[in-house]
């Protein structure tokens, strides 16, 4: 065993990308086992792996940790990315929730009914431009820092980044009217760790394609 986190979850994006990215951040090197069939999957369900029959799934330290926010606060605490008191936390998780329902709608984008996926989108960029983008534009402005909470990176920076990208792969100009999300944006995708997450060959996932669904439903349904 290498003594690397080993990720257990299908080649595409989904509930572990998150994973991936905080990870990269951190600076770790990870390795993936990827679910490629049913049987990848039932193979970890019958092996007691999965405590809830699902995954994402990480191995660390010791442990299997699956919930997918069980396993984010995990690697947060452990890699000094989540702030250095409850005051501090509690504003990390607020953020973090936020820029969750967000992620949440646009990655269920692909999956409506093609009749629905339009009008699904435009709902979730209008969320992202009126309801979400203001707010950490002004948290921004208010904070006075280039970090969100403190003046050090936290996983509250790093889902922003990761939900901002995601979005402009919709909307190349989303952060047109935001001056500081444009800054932050710049600044983030410069640290050298996510720098090189960001370069051709890592192992940040490119977004869903219609044509994938098959696969996946055959693995996870």
């Amino acid at each position: 065993m290498s003594g690397k986190p080993v990720l257990h979850y299908a080649n595409t994006r989904g509930r572990m990308e998150s994973v991936r990215w905080l990870l990269a951040a951190a600076g770790v090197e990870f390795e993936e086992k990827f679910l490629e069939k049913k049987e990848d999957l039932q193979k970890l369900k019958s092996d007691g792996s999965l405590l809830f029959q699902q995954v994402p799934m990480v191995e660390i330290d010791g442990m299997k940790l699956v919930q997918t926010r069980a396993i984010l606060n995990y690697i947060a605490g452990k890699y000094n990315l989540y702030g250095k008191d409850l005051k501090e936390r509690a504003l990390i998780d607020m953020y973090v929730e936020g820029l969750a329902d967000l992620y949440e709608l646009i990655m269920m984008n692909v999956v409506q009914p093609a009749d629905k996926k339009e009008e699904h989108l435009a709902n979730a960029l209008d969320k992202a431009a009126n309801r979400y983008f203001p707010v950490f534009e002004k948290v921004l402005k208010d904070h006075g820092h280039d970090f969100l909470v403190g003046n050090k990176l936290s996983r509250a920076d790093v889902s922003l980044l990761e939900t901002i990208l995601m979005v402009e792969e919709f909307k190349s100009d989303a952060l047109a009217k935001f001056p500081l999300l444009q800054s932050f944006k710049a600044r983030m995708s410069n640290t050298p760790n996510i720098k090189k997450f960001l370069q051709p060959g890592s192992q940040r996932k490119p977004r869903l394609q219609e044509k994938d669904i098959p696969n996946l439903m055959a693995i996870f349904h």
